[in-house]
């Protein structure tokens, strides 16, 4: 195995391949990366046995075919470390990777590759193509609300729902419940539930962008797999049944207010700034036209703020986690938020005014 390339052409894929490779691992093969050379293309494999990302760049010169397994991270802090446009030459010698770059040189161990794991072919049930913005976007509006290490696993993930015309995604850490929907040519029948653990949708957010370029997604009994151009993802999929969200959503809420959402945001954070800190509570007053936002800790120190709102109901008082609120508002991308209440004891939902792509549930707490 013998090739050159440009520090740039390798630094790319490396960084988001070296992404999925677990630091800490039980099989010392995991934490190398797997490059694979062959017919003027380079391929970067990096694995945790449950995400797969395959990266692929061209190198200037192949003069020998062949592959070797090298730690991701080394080989990516050198690769940073090198000035900027250095041709990299790689080369195997008796068992090590040797790669030299101008007057430095550095020899890396190497493991067998056929200790490599890599995800199995399962039987692919359906294709389909998506524009990578709209799953971006579809991402980016729920995956705060996943839940981090939930013993009720399924929740440590996003149920992605494919349909007739329509992709939607949904995520709940219990407290919360995150929902968006987009209208895509796309037509499963019968429609699909897959739950993508959380590292899974993670990477794959890094891979996507703005653009109207097509990922093309292959969905399995027990992984999905995404492709992107020059990049091949591959999650297993979580074995569970996800939460019936729609009886979460609270219906005939009869206090609706609407607010501007950056203000709101930061009366949000200033006053979180006087919040219990373990229980990151606030209370808000819902008045005529003004909303007061109060705060305290055991401390005995106090915040309130007013801010106006669109509001001519009755008067009530509810808390809620301060982080809850400010990542919605985060999430949402218009320039004012609507708020629909029904009482204190009940769950309120957040969305853009009139309704949009994505509508956000967020469980009162008792203060």
């Amino acid at each position: 195995m013998k090739f050159s390339i440009s520090r740039e052409a390798l630094l790319r894929p490396l960084t988001l391949v070296a992404g999925v490779v677990e630091r800490r691992q039980t099989l010392p093969v995991l934490s190398n990366v797997l490059l694979e050379v062959q017919d003027n293309q380079l391929s970067l494999t990096g694995t945790d046995l449950e995400v797969e990302l395959i990266g692929r760049t061209e190198p200037n010169t192949v003069d020998e075919p062949g592959s070797a397994t090298v730690p991701a991270r080394k080989l990516m802090d050198i690769c940073k470390s090198l000035p900027d446009q250095s041709e990299i030459n790689f080369s195997l010698e008796e068992g090590r990777a040797v790669l030299r770059a101008g007057r430095s040189r550095f020899t890396l161990s190497t493991l067998p590759v056929a200790e490599f794991p890599n995800i199995e072919d399962g039987q692919s049930t359906q294709e389909l193509s998506l524009p990578r913005g709209t799953l971006k976007h579809l991402i980016d509006s729920t995956a705060f609300a996943m839940a981090q290490q939930d013993v009720r696993y399924y929740l440590n993930g996003m149920l992605l729902e494919l349909g007739h015309h329509i992709v939607r995604t949904v995520a709940t850490d219990g407290h919360r419940l995150a929902v968006c929907s987009r209208s895509a040519e796309v037509d499963v029948e019968p429609a699909q539930k897959l739950i993508v653990p959380r590292k899974g949708i993670l990477e794959l957010a890094r891979l996507l962008d703005n653009s109207d370029n097509p990922v093309r997604l292959t969905l399995g009994a027990n992984h999905v797999r995404a492709h992107t151009g020059e990049f091949t993802f591959t999650s297993k999929l979580v074995d569970g049944k996800f939460p019936d969200y729609e009886r979460v959503i609270p219906r005939g809420g009869d206090k609706v207010f609407i607010a501007e959402r950056a203000e709101l945001r930061q009366v949000l954070s200033r006053t979180s700034i006087l919040s219990n800190e373990k229980y990151r509570g606030v209370r808000l007053n819902l008045e005529e036209g003004n909303l007061r936002v109060m705060a305290n800790n055991p401390e005995q120190e106090e915040a309130e703020e007013n801010v106006s709102i669109e509001y001519d109901g009755a008067a009530m008082e509810i808390g809620f986690n301060v982080g809850y609120l400010i990542d919605v508002l985060n999430a949402l991308g218009e320039d004012r938020v609507q708020m629909t209440l029904s009482d204190p004891n009940s769950s309120a939902i957040m969305e853009e005014p009139g309704g949009g792509d994505a509508l956000y549930v967020v469980m009162p707490m008792r203060l």
